[in-house]
């Protein structure tokens, strides 16, 4: 297949030992930590890092100025534009080889990875709901609609989820 037809890629996901490839699609999105509803997403083929769709999901619009991440977004490229566009950064960072990091700095990435973990649940959701797992489609302007209502339909369900948790 030619480019236009099949725009998915091969990826990789990064746990340790347990890294597996997969083929297709990411949803990348901009979630409130509050109601984990999903106000922003970005689709890119599986090959793209997650930090390229980074940029265009920051909306000043936004209530929040903090963004949150893993240790897989930070570089000085991110922090740089994240201090010009007046977001407060919020993403862990990591050890290297021969310097591990403090335990001010394990304290810190723990009581971050607290909220990026509310985000977490959003992914989760949508992973156990019926048609969650697999985009069956040819061509990114599909998968993009396609994860765009999985989006929807999980802030549909999030909302209706929210209105019954006040009413009780």
């Amino acid at each position: 297949m030619n480019r236009r037809q099949d725009d998915a890629r091969k990826g990789l996901t990064h746990h340790g030992p347990l890294q597996k490839s997969f083929f297709g699609y990411k949803n990348h999105v901009n979630a409130d930590k509050a109601h984990k509803l999903i106000w922003d997403y970005e689709v890119t083929d599986a090959a793209v890092h997650d930090s390229r769709a980074m940029e265009k999901l920051l909306d000043k619009a936004n209530t929040g100025k903090e963004v949150f991440a893993d240790s897989a977004y930070r570089s000085a490229e991110i922090e740089e534009k994240l201090a010009a566009r007046g977001f407060r950064s919020r993403i862990c960072v990591r050890g290297t080889r021969g310097h591990p990091l403090s335990a001010a700095a394990q304290a810190a990435n723990r009581a971050k990875s607290r909220i990026r973990a509310r985000i977490e649940h959003v992914f989760g959701a949508q992973q156990t709901a019926p048609g969650g797992r697999l985009v069956r489609t040819i061509g990114i302007v599909r998968a993009r609609a396609k994860i765009g209502l999985q989006n929807l339909v999980y802030n549909v369900r999030r909302l209706i989820t929210l209105e019954r948790m006040a009413a009780a």
